[in-house]
């Protein structure tokens, strides 16, 4: 017996063009799976053109998008909340990283400046004790006579003392003021410093000149009154260089308009030795002399004038590095 048109199963038949198949749409077993994207089918609240095939509508309905868009706004919160965490934990390392090198470069920099302080100490006892006890001692220019060992210390002691306290200060306090200071006083001893190095071996020749006739002049003050300084220094560099005179022991006669030199200039000291004749005096020129020592010594001079400069250089990348990271401490950390 044959079927009719109307028993054939849903299943068969071509979907028609408003979608209403009331089997399929309602009572077919892919019904719920449909509905998870917004659409029970057709005839349900007014839902006319949809498609037969779930998952496949172009327009969800306005459950499904509420569903949709819902759950994601805590979860850009929570992200968002997490990033700020990130961040600021990201600033707190580097700022307790930034605190970690500040006071590793302060406690550097306190150290060498107490050494400088220190150093600056003893310079300023030693040029008081030559003060007290020689007088103006190693005094040999006469156009210059407060320009003396003794004083040349006092006053280097002095102002290495004052830049020490100054550096000292500002590492311990973390004062941006007093330790640029410190840099701007240390970097000008050390132009002024290479500038005098630089006037004196492009002027040599000037300056030997000058004076070789300057401590001839000196030489006139010898043994007076208020000039223990200067007889003292010539007499132990005769003493020790074994010489006699700037240029030559001639140089004594026309200080004492006589054939005479100082006793210190006597192969062997006695008194009044220097009335004797020139055989037993010695016949180097002390100018020469200690020029000479000075340039067999050049070595250990460079040595100590490089020392002395690494240590400035030194003292100035403390202080530099010390201000920066005070900067950045009271700029990212405050």
């Amino acid at each position: 017996m044959r079927r009719s048109s109307t028993d054939e199963s849903t299943y068969r038949r071509s979907p028609s063009p408003e979608g209403k198949e009331p089997g399929f749409a309602r009572g077919g077993p892919f019904r719920r799976c449909s509905s998870l994207y917004g659409r029970a089918g057709a005839g349900e609240a007014g839902d006319a053109g949809g498609g037969p095939f779930f998952g496949l509508h172009s327009n969800p309905g306005p459950k499904a998008a509420q569903a949709r868009y819902t759950s994601p706004k805590g979860n850009k919160y929570v992200v968002f909340y997490l990033d700020l965490s990130f961040i600021f934990l990201l600033e707190l390392k580097r700022c307790s990283m930034a605190r970690g090198c500040l006071q590793g470069v302060k406690y550097l920099m306190f150290a060498f400046n107490l050494l400088f302080w220190l150093g600056g100490c003893g310079v300023l006892g030693v040029g008081v004790w030559l003060a007290a006890t020689q007088g103006s001692f190693a005094t040999l220019s006469s156009s210059f006579p407060s320009l003396s060992a003794a004083n040349l210390l006092i006053v280097t002691g002095t102002f290495v003392m004052a830049i020490g306290f100054v550096g000292c200060i500002g590492a311990l306090k973390e004062n941006k003021c007093l330790l640029l200071t410190f840099f701007l006083l240390l970097l000008l001893v050390l132009l002024l410093e290479a500038t005098i190095a630089v006037l004196f071996f492009a002027y040599t020749d000037k300056i030997d000149r000058y004076a070789q006739q300057d401590l001839k002049k000196g030489l006139h003050l010898y043994g007076t009154q208020g000039n223990v300084g200067l007889t003292n220094a010539w007499s132990i560099i005769q003493t020790d260089f074994r010489c006699c005179g700037v240029s030559n022991y001639t140089d004594w006669f026309e200080v004492y308009n006589a054939t005479r030199v100082p006793d210190s200039c006597c192969l062997e000291f006695s008194d009044s030795c220097g009335l004797h004749a020139p055989g037993t005096w010695w016949k180097a020129p002390c100018y020469e002399t200690v020029k000479s020592w000075l340039q067999e010594n050049l070595l250990a001079v460079g040595i100590f004038g490089l020392c002395t400069a690494l240590v400035q250089i030194l003292g100035l990348t403390f202080a530099m590095t010390m201000y920066c990271q005070v900067v950045k401490a009271d700029t990212y950390c405050a």
